[in-house]
């Protein structure tokens, strides 16, 4: 039954992340249709709803997945003298934990910045945000690669 669980843990996670991975590039591709001057690294350009709307709905995604992740793994915080006695899948389940916190801290940065700019309070020229949600869209499937292998080294090690 535990097995069964994992599984379709591990499939949930995925799909979370997967599911915000496309909501994130539709958002890109939802905010290249809008009109928009370019000229070197400032732009003008009308905000996007609809990338507005994928852009945060691939970031609660995102969000969830990795809430998710946490705590069926289990979240636990070690000493170094315990890192350092661990067993080795012990240790690579600590380093996909530290993965997946970086991963989600630049995916989510990627599609916060990506999403505000195609916020309606924003119709204004400034910097560049190209291609922030659609990285940010990439990094969620990452994310849910190193969620995967933390979620099964941390249930391997379990006696």
């Amino acid at each position: 039954m535990a097995k069964i669980f994992g599984i379709f843990a591990c499939f949930l996670i995925v799909a979370l992340d997967v599911i915000a991975g496309i909501l994130g590039i539709k958002a890109e591709a939802a905010q290249n249709q809008e009109k928009h001057l370019r000229l070197f690294i400032f732009e003008c350009k009308e905000p996007s709803h609809d990338a507005f709307v994928f852009g945060l709905a691939a970031a609660s995604l995102l969000g969830i997945a990795h809430i998710l992740a946490n705590l069926l793994g289990g979240c636990s915080v070690c000493t170094t003298d315990d890192i350092q006695k661990a067993s080795p899948s012990r240790q690579i389940s600590l380093a996909c934990l530290i993965f997946t916190w970086i991963v989600l801290a630049v995916g989510m940065s990627m599609l916060v910045i990506g999403t505000m700019s195609n916020n309606k309070s924003r119709a204004s020229c400034g910097f560049t945000h190209h291609h922030f949600l659609s990285i940010g869209g990439i990094l969620c499937m990452v994310h849910g690669l190193f969620s995967v292998a933390y979620y099964v080294t941390t249930t391997a090690t379990l006696p």
